[in-house]
């Protein structure tokens, strides 16, 4: 790989590389490529679905090929006159045999990269421990890197648990110990294990360019078991947590009760908790020597800087974002049923846009709530997501993201919002609001739509599961004229915003926005300090948070 060298730019850089993200709307993947870009390289991005990168601030800076890594025409398309590639896909949601998935898509990538003379690939990839056996979700990864590696030049980070706003690994531990004073844990959260911080994560992915293929190397902070995680992060949030492990492993029980406490699914909560069954303590030797510019913050520094940025409302990427399960799309034919409610607002579209636009998370979902909070319940219960996934942003939202157990299908501010529901149902249903202007204001068209046919590999259609969500949210007159004030809507209940609020209980509440007397917004963030010169990280810069390097 050879960079083109570009005048030095605003940051410093000198250099530039054409590059390809594969799972760019991944979490690590959107909080890389806005950094690529920023140091001068051209970015060409592989999606499933165009409509997922819009919103995004750096969407129209890149270049986008549609298809996945199993469409070898659309791969040849991607990889076209790139000189190196970043692999960040996995397939653990979305397909039940996530292994076999997997496999599939490496040997299909590796097969067209080498074709297409790719001169480098780098991987993210997890550690594997040095005792015991692992499991089936790192086995996967393992075979993933060994696969690019066997076909490519290429750079395998392995790292454990990813500290950051949003990242699933911080969220499980963000609400088991909000939501739990007494935990009685099994003895492997009293193995070590080796987390890191996003920001030093990106650090290694951006600087890798620069080093070239460098095999396997292996990332992490110092270590410190997942009882002390937990405790750590109590003492951050000044929270007071008794922790008492047992001798029993029980696995897939300790499984389905992060599922239940905790917005994590159990598809994803069952692979997090066997992958720390045994110790994951990295070996940073090969790291310091490759990369020495990068000195991991410590756990509790990582802890600090993510909630800061949830504090502020600035989560830039969650665990969430990734598609899953059986995708489809909003299609007006025969078969649909509709239910259609009008209000007119004294209210701006825009008005109007941002009150519908910050429903459900903390902020539930108005009137009839408890009806949804018993439908998440339930949901739950039956292996669907739920409400406790929440939303990224207290207001903003993108195509794909989640919403409680909603997917976002369609963003057009300040006129339309489409989501399109994941709950357990026998058929498929969507909730659409629409803000038109009229004269004196605005007209609010609220629709739900739900699918006569049943979902794919499903059965029964919508009569069968009629009943089996909640009533849409009515928005009230009276949550209109809240709305062209830009505040909150209340239900039409009457119901106080604390009142609805309050039912929400089974949420952690926001991190206080002050941490060790420091007021949110006045210390070095989460994103990090910006790299200068030739990608070497510079010392001293001032503009710092959880993601950039540090």
């Amino acid at each position: 790989m050879v960079p083109r060298h570009l005048p030095r730019g605003e940051h410093g850089y000198a250099w530039s590389v054409r590059v390809l993200v594969t799972g760019a709307t991944g979490y690590v993947g959107g909080r890389l490529v806005p950094r690529l870009l920023e140091r001068g390289h051209q970015v060409r991005v592989l999606v499933r679905d165009e409509a997922r990168l819009q919103g995004r601030p750096w969407a129209g800076r890149v270049e986008v090929v549609r298809g996945s890594l199993e469409d070898e025409e659309a791969l040849r398309r991607a990889l076209e006159g790139v000189e190196a590639a970043y692999y960040l896909v996995h397939a653990m949601l979305s397909e039940k045999a996530f292994q076999e998935a997997e496999r599939r898509q490496a040997e299909s990538f590796a097969r067209v990269a080498r074709e297409a003379g790719l001169a480098h690939v780098v991987y993210l990839g997890g550690l594997l421990p040095k005792e015991g056996g692992p499991s089936l979700h790192l086995r996967s990864r393992a075979q993933v890197g060994e696969i690019l590696r066997a076909n490519l030049p290429a750079t395998e980070f392995r790292a454990g648990p990813i500290v950051g706003s949003g990242s699933a690994s911080f969220e499980m531990v963000r609400y088991l110990t909000e939501r739990l004073p007494i935990m009685v844990a099994p003895r492997w959260v009293l193995n070590p294990v080796s987390p890191i911080a996003i920001r030093d994560v990106l650090a290694y992915l951006l600087l890798a360019l620069e080093r070239g293929p460098s095999g396997v190397v292996e990332i992490g902070a110092e270590p410190l078991s997942f009882k002390a995680m937990m405790e750590t992060y109590a003492e951050v949030r000044g929270l007071k947590r008794v922790i008492l492990p047992v001798p029993v492993l029980a696995p897939r029980l300790a499984a389905l009760w992060v599922g239940l406490v905790t917005p994590i699914p159990n598809r994803l909560a069952l692979p997090l908790v066997e992958g720390i069954l045994h110790p994951l303590v990295a070996d940073t030797g090969r790291a310091r020597a490759l990369f020495p510019e990068v000195e991991p913050i410590p756990y509790r520094k990582a802890v600090e800087l993510a909630l800061e940025r949830i504090a502020l409302g600035e989560v830039e990427t969650r665990w969430s974002g990734a598609l899953y399960g059986e995708g489809y799309r909003l299609e007006d034919r025969e078969g649909l049923i509709r239910e259609v409610r009008v209000l007119h607002a004294k209210a701006s579209p825009e008005a109007l846009f941002r009150s519908f636009s910050s429903l459900g998370g903390e902020r539930g979902w108005l009137a009839w709530n408890w009806a949804w909070v018993l439908r998440g319940l339930l949901d739950r219960m039956v292996g669907g997501p739920g409400l406790r996934r929440g939303r990224r942003h207290p207001t903003e939202l993108l195509p794909g993201e989640a919403v409680d157990f909603w997917r976002v299908e369609a963003a057009d501010p300040p006129r339309l919002l489409r989501l399109r529901a994941e709950m357990r149902l026998p058929g498929r249903a969507w909730l659409e609001w629409e803000a038109r202007e009229e004269k004196g204001g605005s007209l609010l068209v609220q629709t739900a739509y739900a699918s006569a046919s049943p979902r794919p590999r499903g059965s029964g259609g919508w009569r069968r599961g009629e009943a089996s969500w909640s009533r849409p949210p009515t928005l009230s007159p009276r949550a209109s004229r809240a709305s062209s004030t830009g505040g909150p809507f209340t239900p039409s209940t009457g119901a106080s915003s604390a009142t609805w609020r309050g039912r929400l209980s089974a949420r952690p509440k926001p991190p206080k926005p002050k941490l060790h007397g420091q007021e949110v917004g006045q210390g070095e963030g989460e994103d990090g300090p910006h790299v200068g010169g030739q990608g070497v990280l510079e010392p001293g810069v001032k503009e710092e948070g959880e993601d950039d390097p540090p």
